[in-house]
């Protein structure tokens, strides 16, 4: 490594402050640099933990980070700490940092990484759909023709898919979403995640869109991946396991979409094996 210098990006709560690890906190206060995507939401956050910044503060949003790499690597090169944090979650997922970090390696300078909240996995793993296998695909285009373009592109991911997107484009989204995918697809609409009024729905990519309203602040939608060719296990395996997630607190709509998307089935066939399945052990 060259000089005692290094890069540290940081995962900042979504919301609630009480999220922020005691790393983050002692990080805050003694870095050398603190470059935030927006410095105002920093100090407001380091006011929060009762934390007192001894670095100099710069902003690192997207329109400024190319212009500022360089003398963020002079600070490492100096032998400074440099904090990187975003708004809310993990710098450089959709956010500024991946350029300073791509930076620093080329120069064999050290980056460390301080784990935090993720917009991602919070919404990955609320969502009820399968968690073994996913991507994640960022906001989607602005642009209708673009959009389209690549929702239609990812119309044989079998992997589920996370993306974020803004409030007054998900409609517009959903639509493009079921248009590629079919209206059946399941998904989940996580909005506001760990915030005051926070959302969680679930339903398939038409249902979403039909009872979307007018959503406001952060937005992460998850998308179940594609069925491949036939369905795995049997009638009776897909009963037991929507009637385990019922017993576990789910309602049984949820429930069902979530297991017919673990499983490949149809939504239909997997309803028809919980009835049976219901009614079964109600017998017994």
């Amino acid at each position: 490594m060259r000089g005692t210098g290094r890069l540290v990006l940081a995962g900042t709560p979504l919301g609630n402050p009480q999220d922020a690890s005691l790393r983050l906190a002692e990080a805050m206060a003694t870095a050398d640099v603190i470059a935030a995507e927006d410095t105002r939401r920093f100090h407001r956050l380091a006011r929060d933990l009762g934390v007192t910044p001894r670095g100099r503060v710069m902003s690192l949003h997207d329109s400024v980070e190319a212009a500022r790499t360089e003398a963020l690597l002079a600070a490492i090169r100096s032998g400074d700490t440099v904090l990187v944090v975003s708004d809310a979650g993990m710098p450089a997922i959709s956010d500024p940092g991946y350029r300073v970090v791509r930076a620093c390696l080329d120069e064999g300078l050290q980056v460390g990484v301080l784990p935090g909240p993720s917009a991602v996995l919070a919404a990955l793993v609320v969502s009820g759909l399968p968690v073994d296998r996913f991507c994640f695909e960022g906001f989607l285009p602005r642009r209708a023709g673009e959009r389209r373009r690549r929702v239609a592109a990812l119309a044989d991911e079998p992997r589920t898919m996370v993306f974020f997107e803004a409030p007054h484009r998900v409609g517009d989204a959903l639509a493009d979403l079921a248009a590629a995918f079919g209206d059946d697809r399941v998904a989940a609409l996580c909005r506001e995640l760990t915030k005051t009024y926070e959302e969680v729905r679930r339903g398939t990519l038409a249902e979403l869109r039909e009872h979307l309203g007018e959503p406001l602040g952060e937005i992460t939608l998850v998308v179940g991946g594609a069925v491949e060719a036939g369905p795995r296990g049997d009638a009776q395996a897909w009963g037991a396991a929507v009637l385990t997630r019922v017993e576990q607190g789910s309602d049984s709509k949820s429930a069902i979409a979530a297991v017919a998307a673990e499983y490949r089935a149809h939504r239909r066939d997997v309803y028809d094996a919980y009835v049976a399945v219901k009614a079964s052990r109600e017998r017994k």
